[in-house]
């Protein structure tokens, strides 16, 4: 379901440069050669990945679901000179190849990749946490934020994708199980009064977290 007219999607992207160019041919030879690419965020929600990162300047950065490592880069652009961004993936054939073009960047030595379950994974990383990415399995979601949320830094944000899941939360009767997670999850965020959050409207979604 496109939520913004398809020519506004391409004068977006025609004004928008915020997506750090060196990045197109590894963004172009997933989209070509994964038999799932439309899991990686698209060109213009990485330049807004990167925008953000840079406004927050993360000294840490915990991503949960790296895919094959676009927008973890794009994520890294922010990071303070000592900064370090840990990313999460389960699927190991994607998480080898995310590793093969952070060594290949300009943040190789900033970037750390873990292999497994992220629920079993992020109580072990003890950070207190700049910036938050969430775009990994939709029934975890809730499960994600309650784990990460403790360790979210007074002025962090948390930015989670996928939020209006191909327009199926719009619909009276959510048939996927993924749809009424999401539904859940933000209805969950919403009534959590620690916290406040917006919604935009940028590709499937994003809300943006922060403590209030």
């Amino acid at each position: 379901m496109e939520f913004i007219n398809p020519l506004a999607n391409q004068y977006i992207e025609t004004y928008s440069n915020a997506t750090p160019s060196y990045l197109k041919a590894m963004y172009e030879a997933t989209l070509a050669e994964h038999p799932h690419a439309h899991l990686q965020s698209n060109w213009h929600q990485g330049g807004v990945l990167s925008f953000l990162s840079k406004l927050v300047q993360p000294t840490h950065i915990l991503e949960i679901g790296t895919f094959t490592g676009f927008s973890t880069l794009c994520l890294a652009e922010g990071l303070q000179e000592n900064g370090i961004l840990h990313t999460i993936e389960l699927r190991e054939a994607d998480a080898n190849k995310a590793a093969s073009y952070f060594e290949a960047s300009p943040h190789a030595n900033k970037i750390k990749v873990h292999h497994g379950d992220a629920k079993e994974i992020i109580p072990t990383l003890n950070y207190q946490w700049d910036l938050i990415f969430i775009d990994a399995d939709k029934t975890g979601y809730q499960k994600y934020y309650d784990l990460v949320l403790p360790n979210l830094n007074k002025n962090g944000l948390i930015i989670v994708d996928n939020v209006l899941f191909h327009g199926e939360v719009l619909e009276e009767k959510m048939a996927s199980k993924s749809a009424k997670a999401i539904q859940a999850f933000n209805e969950y965020v919403l009534n959590d009064e620690s916290t406040e959050q917006t919604i935009l409207t940028i590709r499937d979604g994003l809300t943006l977290i922060r403590k209030k």
